[in-house]
């Protein structure tokens, strides 16, 4: 079993709150717009930490993490990206990852809107975190976390971590 924390757009932000969540996983996921290497660097020395680069993310982050990150975890393959769309609205790009490589969960950050859901047609998971971050258009900050057993996802959760122009410590 592993307890994943799942982040995204958080534009170079880091706080406490994100950090004690961080402690709990047994993995962090970061899909993009990291911002500073600040942000990374703080989350690897916590947990292993996988990330893909956004498109606010300067040369040196998209030399450091790839576009696209692709791998299995507890019998599952998962897809991270940063811009992947919305289901029945994902781009040409998306859509021909997705049918190569057949993942169980794709995950996309960017619009920092969250959403939660499976897409029959596809059959996968499709998961947005939000965004972690205290800039964007977002009016609270989000993240996931949720548990990967065997090949099924469990213990799926919300966690708010306040509005977004409130920083915390």
């Amino acid at each position: 079993m592993k307890k994943i924390l799942l982040l995204s757009d958080t534009h170079g932000h880091i706080d406490e709150r994100i950090i004690a969540y961080a402690k709990e996983a047994d993995e962090i996921w970061h899909v993009g717009d990291v911002g500073h290497f600040s942000v990374t660097d703080k989350l690897a020395e916590i947990k292993p930490l996988r990330a893909v680069y956004g498109n606010i993310d300067g040369q040196e982050i998209r030399i450091s993490f790839p576009e696209n990150n692709i791998f299995k975890c507890e019998k599952m393959k998962v897809l991270l990206t940063h811009i992947g769309g919305s289901p029945g609205k994902y781009s040409h790009r998306v859509r021909e990852l997705i049918d190569l490589h057949s993942p169980d969960i794709f995950i996309c950050g960017h619009s920092h809107i969250l959403k939660v859901m499976y897409v029959k047609n596809r059959k996968i998971m499709h998961l947005n975190p939000g965004a972690a971050g205290i800039q964007g258009f977002h009016e609270i900050r989000t993240m996931l976390r949720f548990q990967i057993e065997n090949g099924t996802l469990q213990e799926m959760e919300v966690i708010e971590l306040g509005k977004r122009g409130q920083k915390l410590a």
